[in-house]
């Protein structure tokens, strides 16, 4: 029995784990949202809380043992600039957790770990992304029709080239 024993183990050796859910907790804080399994979520949750609150604090110790923590400088960036003011009048609750569905090799569930109120910065994100994608595929289809043209353009002259021939 666990009796009074906290967090998940995950089925992973102790510094496993340990990387797993640091690199689990920067993702959340540079892209707002993740997709993982829902024990990976539920293990990673808290931690994010707490780094979302040294991110409130603000301070130099706050931010000391927030870089010790996240894995990368833009991560610490983006917590103290934009997301700990974000939630600077709430007090705690800046996750949520909403299942999706199960992986089809093993059966396990998954789910969103995500900040609260990153609706808008993933509706900008995939609005970047549609557009990007229309610009490529105009492009893609600019260079198709050059291509078309070019090719008809030789189909033209090589007749032509082979009548000039025959003549002589």
């Amino acid at each position: 029995m666990r009796h009074k024993v906290a967090g998940y183990k995950l089925g992973r050796n102790t510094a496993h784990r340990r990387s797993l859910l640091r690199n689990l907790v920067t993702s959340v804080i540079v892209e707002e949202r993740i997709e993982t399994t829902v024990p990976k979520a539920k293990a990673a949750r808290p931690l994010v809380e707490k780094m979302i609150t040294l991110g409130k604090r603000g301070d130099l110790s706050a931010r000391r043992l927030a870089a010790s923590y996240l894995m990368t400088d833009e991560a610490v960036v983006k917590l103290f600039d934009t997301i700990g003011p974000r939630f600077g009048d709430r007090e705690g609750g800046y996750t949520r957790i909403i299942r999706t569905q199960w992986n089809k090799g093993d059966g396990a569930d998954r789910a969103f770990l995500e900040l609260l109120g990153s609706e808008k910065v993933l509706d900008e994100k995939r609005e970047k992304r549609a557009e990007a994608r229309a610009k490529k595929a105009a492009e893609a289809k600019k260079a198709m029709e050059e291509a078309e043209a070019q090719a008809q353009a030789e189909k033209e002259a090589a007749p032509a080239a082979d009548e000039g021939e025959k003549k002589e």
